[in-house]
């Protein structure tokens, strides 16, 4: 049975997560830059609050994945806090200019992380060479690989995802990126052990009062008065999906 991971971008959300039934948690905030390194509020709360293993990701900035030292000396400080926190796991990445895997770095990486499971994110798809990547992350001891197959959605990439997979000494590949409930068959299909997904859903501000004057973000449809949520019956539905129903008959 394939494990779900659900990325959540908030305390509210990675209750709702587990309480569906979801097999791990990827700890994120700003899901419009792609997930970056939770607060330490945050990671506290979840930490007493939800059971089942939570990774949160080590990322300080959107963008690229080439760091300066300053950025990479903050990564490190990060992991060291969620570390003695206690979680179990934690999610990165980092390249270098030549868009390959920068193994002196993940090298610090994997030793800061003092026994945490690593999983290498995204940064995996803007790799210039996936099978050397995935060669030196093996060799680093990366845990897992979450990746699209290069691809702008994982289904799309499946095909690099099943090579992947042929390939790996080690890491697990999990599949992620427009991973939903309308196409789990084609991943059970390709036999990926791991997905992860958003599962999410847009709600409404409770605000009555809106000034539709001025926008706190740059972009260009921001919505100030949506946010972005976890959907539990959709995780509970994509769960279902995964789960091998049993004939008693």
């Amino acid at each position: 049975m394939a494990l779900l991971e659900i990325c959540c971008y908030s305390l509210e959300c990675a209750m709702t997560a587990e309480q569906a039934g979801a097999d791990r948690i990827e700890l994120c905030a700003a899901p419009a830059e792609g997930g970056l390194t939770p607060s330490p509020g945050m990671l506290r709360r979840v930490r007493e609050s939800v059971s089942i293993p939570v990774h949160p990701i080590i990322r300080p900035r959107g963008g690229d994945f080439c760091y300066t030292d300053e950025e990479f000396a903050v990564m490190l400080e990060d992991i060291a806090f969620v570390r003695e926190l206690g979680y179990p796991g934690l999610v990165t990445g980092v390249l270098n200019e030549e868009g390959e895997v920068d193994s002196a770095r993940m090298q610090k990486i994997i030793y800061a992380a003092n026994g945490m499971a690593v999983t290498f994110h995204r940064a995996f798809d803007m790799c210039a060479n996936p099978l050397k990547a995935l060669d030196e992350l093996s060799d680093l001891g990366v845990a897992r690989i979450l990746t699209s197959g290069q691809q702008p959605t994982a289904e799309q990439g499946l095909s690099l995802l099943r090579e992947l997979k042929a390939h790996s000494r080690a890491p697990i590949i999990m599949a992620g990126a427009g991973v939903r409930l309308s196409n789990l068959s084609a991943f059970i299909a390709g036999g990926v052990d791991e997905l992860h997904s958003s599962a999410g859903k847009h709600v409404a501000s409770p605000m009555r009062y809106r000034n539709a004057n001025v926008s706190m973000s740059s972009g260009a449809h921001a919505d100030e008065y949506s946010r972005y949520v976890v959907d539990g019956e959709m995780v509970a539905a994509m769960k279902a999906a995964l789960t091998p129903t049993r004939n008693f008959s």
